[in-house]
């Protein structure tokens, strides 16, 4: 699928109060699967009011955009606890949670607290701190991934 269709769909979940914190395709060529992750710009959880109400929206603007064809599948849900990190925004939304980043400069996988974020030279870079309380500042261009670590109180 195309960049544009991401594009627009961003666009339309953006007009109803929604962030577009994932979008993947799948399915097959005769019947696509748009698979969209939301997130409330509020900073409030998503309901399931939320995601039939964003998917009742969405859904006759992509059949009139002719970005996709007559017959696809569009499911609309949360980014869910372990949701993915992909900007600034989320860095900063998620100080003082744990998450599981995937970065080179952090010998790997590594589950580490969100402490900051900084700019360096025009480029933003994650502040974090390791299990050992050693605080680590990673530019995001050396992070290949990033979710929240979601941890079940016993």
């Amino acid at each position: 699928m195309s960049r544009a269709l991401e594009d627009f769909v961003r666009a339309e979940v953006a007009v109803l109060g929604f962030d577009l914190v994932e979008f993947r395709t799948g399915g097959i060529r005769a019947r696509p699967l748009l698979d969209v992750r939301i997130d409330r710009t509020d900073g409030s959880r998503v309901t399931l009011d939320d995601c039939a109400a964003v998917s009742r929206a969405v859904e006759p603007r992509l059949e009139e955009s002719g970005l996709v064809g007559s017959s696809y599948v569009l499911e609309v849900s949360s980014p869910g606890v372990e949701r993915p990190l992909r900007n600034s925004v989320d860095w900063r939304r998620f100080i003082g949670r744990r998450a599981k980043v995937l970065s080179a400069a952090l010998g790997g996988r590594v589950e580490v607290e969100i402490v900051g974020l900084e700019a360096d030279e025009g480029s933003d870079v994650a502040v974090v701190r390791d299990s050992g309380g050693v605080e680590r500042r990673i530019p995001f261009s050396d992070i290949r991934e990033a979710r929240l670590v979601f941890r079940w109180n016993h």
